[in-house]
């Protein structure tokens, strides 16, 4: 059956939210990064709103200049499956590496995690970007894996992991009492991969689930990333502060995934989002302005220091300092989302330090998004209806705060629109986002939508 296109949420869950300083705020729980009754209450309020995803990401090492709500946190997909077992309908969706595990390994945690959430993981996967810069010395490596290396070897991961989810068809285990029959061998697919990277026998040890595999989530911006998105993605998500920038990209990710021989209407855009509401445009002014009062110079100066690997040399500097003063727009060798996203933008913004290091660490927003849920409701369905995303993961600043009051005040505007569901259309993931269902098959894949099966 053909609904029409629908607004997609994902809520991302860490800790006390995004903002650097949120855990000093005095609504922030102490201790919320490792406090599971917290992070089921934050899933619960999600799926009231009809959310599709509770969203949990990861990092694989810190250091001294890490983010607060990262330096003592649960392993995400442990904390998925609790997630699962407390929630009824929302998806959950945990970060997890392909270059610091064995693809079997991954293949089995995730096919484990959707049984027992009957049909409602996915996997966010990412390569790890080394930016505490001892992730290699973590895995008993010297150094991390250069940046193209890793998107090839992740290529070849997928592959293998995609290939070990077909192990077993979804009827293979027959269980046969009088015939001692417990599987159909005929039914049993062995990979016996052997690739550039990866040597992998098979078969996986448990059989698909009612989704048939986990839904697959990437966040790569840089040309490489992007090619894994287009050839492996079923939902892309990224982080564009600029409405024009954002329907370029949104135009340019399709027609990559039609390249890649897929349905563009098969993949989703989630765009990135960082509201702060008030019932006034004054009031959420405020509690902006109240939220970047406790993030300290030493932050933004340690933060600034590591971001730039020491090129730069802010020993002394004042957080109120011009960003242009100490050549930032010209710095070479930098990080790819820095030199395509900010640099350019340095010399007509004029940003002080502190400024830069907003726009870094995604607590830059967008204006429109601090604001009455109404502003914030308008803005949202003007990117979607322009086909700058066809969703929005929101990451709220302050948590649980902003989680509850996106819920509770803009989601019924997106309801009243019609552009947001008011009851789940199904039970797994794959039926919230309408994302085909993979259909067993030993050579070339093929896929039905999920209401055909």
């Amino acid at each position: 059956m053909t609904q029409s296109r629908q607004i997609k949420l994902a809520a991302y869950l860490v800790g006390t939210g995004m903002h650097i300083a949120s855990w000093r705020h005095p609504h922030a729980k102490r201790n919320a990064s490792i406090d599971i009754d917290y992070y089921q209450d934050l899933a619960k309020k999600a799926e009231e709103g009809k959310f599709d995803v509770a969203f949990i990401a990861d990092s694989l090492a810190i250091n001294s200049e890490s983010h607060p709500n990262i330096l003592n946190r649960f392993e995400p997909i442990t904390l998925i499956t609790a997630l699962a077992n407390a929630t009824k309908k929302i998806g959950v969706v945990a970060t997890a590496s392909t270059s610091y595990i064995e693809p079997f390994n991954q293949a089995r945690l995730f096919a484990s995690v959707d049984h027992i959430s009957k049909g409602r993981a996915g996997w966010n996967v990412v390569t790890t970007r080394d930016l505490s810069g001892n992730t290699a010395r973590n895995f008993s490596k010297q150094e991390h894996y250069e940046h193209d290396y890793r998107y090839e070897r992740a290529e070849e991961f997928l592959d293998v992991v995609f290939g070990l989810w077909q192990s077993w068809e979804k009827d293979a285990f027959i269980q046969n009492k009088e015939t001692a029959t417990f599987y159909d061998r005929s039914k049993l697919h062995t990979l016996n991969h052997k690739g550039e990277f990866f040597q992998v026998e098979g078969p996986l040890n448990i059989g698909p689930s009612p989704q048939g595999r986990p839904v697959i989530f990437q966040a790569g911006s840089s040309p490489a990333g992007q090619r894994l998105a287009a050839r492996s993605a079923d939902v892309i998500f990224t982080h564009q502060f600029d409405y024009e920038k954002g329907q370029l990209f949104y135009k340019n990710i399709k027609q990559q995934i039609a390249d890649a021989g897929r349905n563009p209407d098969d993949v989703y855009i989630l765009q990135a989002i960082s509201p702060i509401i008030g019932d006034t445009l004054a009031e959420a002014k405020q509690k902006k302005a109240d939220l970047d009062a406790l993030i300290t110079d030493e932050q933004v100066l340690l933060f600034l220091q590591d971001y730039f690997h020491g090129k730069v040399d802010f020993h002394g500097a004042s957080a109120n300092e011009p960003a242009l003063s100490f050549g930032l727009d010209t710095l070479q060798g930098v990080r790819y989302e820095f030199r395509e996203r900010f640099q350019k933008d340095l010399l007509s913004a004029n940003p002080t330090l502190r400024e830069l290091y907003s726009w870094l660490t995604g607590s830059k927003e967008i204006d429109a998004l601090v604001g009455t849920p109404e502003q914030i409701a308008n803005e949202l369905i003007r990117w979607f209806e322009g086909r700058v995303a066809d969703g929005f993961m929101l990451m709220t600043p302050l948590l649980p705060d902003g989680l509850d009051e996106f819920v509770d005040k803009v989601v019924p505007l997106l309801q009243e629109k019609g552009l947001f569901r008011t009851e789940y259309e199904g039970n797994t993931l794959r039926e919230h986002f309408g994302i085909p269902f993979p259909l067993q098959t030993t050579n070339k894949q093929s896929e039905v939508k999920t209401n055909e099966i």
